[in-house]
């Protein structure tokens, strides 16, 4: 009897530190289905689960001069596809993305409330929790500091908007990570965070492991877990992706780390090569 309790007490005694072990290496991969070359098409799942991902990052299609994104998901049979298709190959869809404002003026573009509607009624629809919204070249707010105001005001009411639907809107900017958590106490709603992209910071000649750290666990909501094109993750020899999981692991972070770019330069068309490579390299580093 007194054996038993001496055992139950020890196994008392570790449950904590395996709880954060469990946390802390609970990562997930996935790939954005436009850099893959299928954007909103039902072969991204396929092609997805051929590079070997543990998700999918889907577009909300494309923008230009359109009231609002040529999104297929809102129409209730093909979402239906879709859904049939992420449950068929196991894969899940990790966020949405509103990469139509890479090259869209968020601060400026006319119907911008429909936009957000559109956006957080598609991830409601398919019971996703996080978008992306890159701020993109025209709301560089280094570049155009005279943006802020309206960049701001927009993310306000977008903040409203998510925080009633229960989701969380990641933001893309160029700012570094100081400055990044000032822009997010001034926009003031839980709803709004950080998608973080590790090119950003390595591209301005900052440190990568430092942002991650000032920004800290609460504010990132997903990361962009590549750099430019050029060279495959496992041959980047400007991140350190084993000291990158250390600082996640020490902030206890967990969540979706997602493949934009880090293609082969001399294949940047080979989809399963450079998406199927950086897949197994991000395993070997965060799920083994």
């Amino acid at each position: 009897m007194r054996i038993t309790l001496l055992l139950l007490s020890l196994t008392l005694s570790v449950l904590p530190s395996m709880a954060t072990a469990q946390h802390t290496s609970d990562y997930k991969i996935a790939v954005c289905d436009w850099m893959i070359l299928k954007r909103q098409k039902l072969g991204a799942f396929d092609r997805t689960a051929e590079i070997g991902a543990d998700g999918l990052e889907l577009d909300m299609g494309g923008l230009g001069n359109r009231p609002t994104f040529d999104n297929k998901l809102l129409d209730p049979i093909q979402r239906r596809q879709f859904i049939d298709a992420a449950e068929r190959t196991g894969l899940e869809i990790a966020s949405i993305a509103m990469s139509g404002f890479y090259a869209q003026n968020f601060a400026e573009r006319e119907g911008i409330e429909r936009i957000m509607d559109d956006c957080i009624n598609t991830m409601q629809l398919l019971g996703v929790q996080v978008a992306f919204l890159p701020l993109g070249v025209q709301g560089d707010l280094v570049k155009f500091p005279e943006k802020r105001a309206a960049v701001v005001e927009r993310l306000q009411l977008f903040g409203k908007k998510a925080e009633a639907a229960g989701v969380v809107i990641g933001i893309e900017t160029a700012l570094p990570a100081s400055e990044e958590v000032e822009l997010l106490e001034e926009i003031g709603s839980d709803a709004i965070k950080i998608y973080f992209n590790f090119q950003n910071p390595l591209e301005a000649g900052r440190d990568l492991y430092e942002e991650l750290k000032t920004l800290g666990r609460d504010r990132i909501c997903q990361i962009h877990c590549t750099d430019t094109d050029g060279v495959l993750l496992e041959h980047n020899t400007r991140i350190d992706m084993e000291r990158v999981k250390k600082v996640l692991d020490e902030l206890q972070w967990s969540g979706w780390l997602v493949i934009e770019r880090s293609r082969d330069k001399d294949q940047v068309r080979n989809v399963v090569g450079n998406f199927g490579a950086n897949t197994r390299y991000l395993r070997s580093v965060f799920q083994e």
